[in-house]
């Protein structure tokens, strides 16, 4: 399985794309890529046809010309999904950011949805780690984003529970994505367009007043010991999404699709089988 690039709206977008059945579509966070997905990627690859993509301006895609905005992002799925030539409803996954970007296409574009999974999904509270919500102080934000080795395992460390997962190779990866040119404005401009110092913004209440309208399967899912966005906002989501399954998974930080990737996948298995 490798990653390749392909043409979205004149810009190069790195993806991945494997295996033969329903289109699944993967969309990491803030700052991330699409490795983020890699083990989900390869269990579901002999069952789903599998895309995994770094959304623009990050990992291995060039940036957006347009500012960076939920709106705008959503807009890159559809494109995205167009020049693949995906022509039938996508389950779509997303983490962190790539959940707020799935509800956001879901709401412009349901028949394009199969369903929905929310993994620790930006949205359903104003809380959010101090380090992101200093992002949106200025000029703090672009001090806290220079690239150094130190920054990148403090990354890598809170992204988890386990610490075993936060390994030198990914460590030496996301220092790699960091040093790019680009890295830190396209971080600070999607930051800085979700919220302020305070914590996540008001665009989270329409969002999730449009996507509760939808007759959508919805899945979200948390990890109990994640420390970027609080566990808690589970709970929020069994609120506002009364209709959606939930699922909490144990042991497990802010990427449980890494940390949890046998029980995620056979949980994603058994949502989809019956969405």
């Amino acid at each position: 399985m490798s990653e390749r690039h392909l043409t979205v709206d004149g810009r190069r977008v790195r993806h991945r794309v494997d295996g033969a059945g329903p289109p699944v579509v993967l969309l990491h966070g803030i700052g991330r890529t699409l490795r983020d997905f890699t083990e989900q990627h390869e269990l579901l690859a002999d069952r789903y046809r599998v895309h995994s993509v770094d959304l623009p301006g990050y990992g291995g895609s060039l940036p957006m010309a347009q500012p960076y905005a939920l709106p705008a992002l959503a807009r890159f799925v559809g494109r995205y999904l167009d020049a693949a030539g995906v022509d039938e409803p996508a389950h779509l996954v997303g983490n962190s950011l790539g959940g707020a970007v799935a509800m956001r296409f879901a709401v412009a574009e349901p028949a394009r949805v199969a369903s929905l999974t929310l993994v620790a999904s930006a949205g359903f509270g104003r809380e959010v780690t101090m380090a992101l919500r200093l992002l949106a102080v200025r000029p703090l934000g672009r001090v806290l984003l220079r690239p150094s080795r130190y920054t990148a395992r403090r990354i890598e460390q809170a992204l988890f529970h386990d610490p075993s997962f936060a390994t030198a190779e990914r460590i030496a990866y996301a220092l790699t994505v960091a040093r790019q040119p680009y890295a830190a404005r396209v971080v600070l401009e999607t930051a800085r367009s979700l919220g302020t110092v305070r914590g996540v913004g008001p665009w989270r209440d329409e969002l999730l007043a449009e996507l509760a309208g939808l007759d959508l399967p919805t899945l979200v899912v948390w990890g109990d010991h994640d420390l970027i966005l609080p566990p808690a906002h589970l709970d929020a989501a069994r609120a506002l999404l009364p209709r959606a399954r939930t699922h909490l998974f144990r042991d497990c930080g802010h990427l449980p699709q890494v940390e949890c990737a046998e029980e995620f996948s056979e949980l994603l298995a058994d949502f989809w089988s019956s969405a």
